[in-house]
């Protein structure tokens, strides 16, 4: 989470496009990349990706064991979820790879904390109130750090990333529908220059 400001949130449905993507991405400074599992694309992707040196390549949307069995096995390096429930934390938990599971509020907090987690994705940020909300469920939870993810752009992840206990923020805007390579690298060079 502190490696880059944002974490490309990228849903692929042509794997042949995963490691021109990736490349294009970690050259604009962007090495942290979150593949979601919404498309039959998606594990393959996550391979092409790991051919890219620099890449650290994670797997998202991941919701059941099942998937957290399937994206171990090509090797993700880290797993976010867009929800927290035990029955996905605990393996994912015991196995010793990075997890960021979603919150939305104190209860999901709470259910981490007790879990042994520290770190989540609140999400969806922008229609979960905003980071008026997060500022508000931060407090109690001094020992928490976020990664806001959904409906945080360009314009909006200054202030985001301004509030302490951001570490970083997921972002699709970086790979808008019918970029270029180029374009997408230029994007990705702009996240990356974000600062708090």
């Amino acid at each position: 989470m502190r490696t880059s400001p944002v974490i490309p949130v990228l849903v692929i449905e042509d794997a042949a496009t995963a490691r021109p993507l990736a490349e294009a991405l970690v050259k604009g400074g962007l090495r942290v990349l979150e593949v979601t599992l919404r498309t039959g694309a998606a594990i393959e992707a996550i391979q092409e990706m790991k051919k890219v040196e620099g890449a650290i390549v994670g797997a998202g949307t991941v919701i059941n064991p099942d998937q957290f069995r399937q994206v171990m096995d090509v090797d993700a390096e880290f797993i976010v979820s867009p929800g927290l429930t035990e029955r996905l934390a605990d393996p994912i938990i015991a196995s010793g790879v990075p997890y960021l599971p979603g919150i939305a509020n104190a209860a999901d907090i709470m259910r981490g904390l007790d879990l042994g987690l520290t770190h989540f994705k609140f999400f969806p940020a922008e229609t979960s109130g905003g980071l008026k909300a997060l500022k508000a469920l931060a407090a109690p939870f001094y020992q928490s750090r976020f990664c806001p993810t959904g409906g945080v752009s360009l314009a909006s992840a200054p202030e985001w990333l301004s509030f302490d206990p951001v570490l970083c923020v997921g972002g699709s805007w970086i790979t808008p529908k019918g970029a270029t390579f180029e374009q997408v690298e230029t994007l990705a060079r702009e996240a990356a220059a974000l600062k708090g």
